[in-house]
């Protein structure tokens, strides 16, 4: 389980790359890059990391449930996720 301040400055990055995602774009646009470099290191979607929403893992995140594999396999089992069965054959 991740940390409560990693998972905190994940959202906080997601708030700001929100927050700036018109004008990053407008001034890709323009080709003004002098201006694109004075805006936030955060605002940039590169820094984002792709975390478990439960847990905050980092690693073996599926995109589809948006949680780690830790989390979809004890979901799944517990049948929290329609559709979703254990195999068998």
């Amino acid at each position: 389980m991740a940390k409560e301040c990693v998972k905190a400055r994940q959202v906080k990055r997601e708030r700001v790359v929100a927050q700036y995602a018109a004008k990053r774009a407008e001034l890709k646009k323009a080709g003004n890059y002098a201006e694109l470099a004075k805006l936030p290191r955060n605002a940039s979607p590169v820094r984002l990391r792709n975390r478990c929403k439960m847990t905050g893992r980092p690693r073996g995140y599926i995109r589809q449930f948006g949680v780690c594999r830790n989390m979809f396999r004890e979901m799944a089992l517990m049948g929290k996720i329609p559709g979703v069965t254990k195999a068998s054959w």
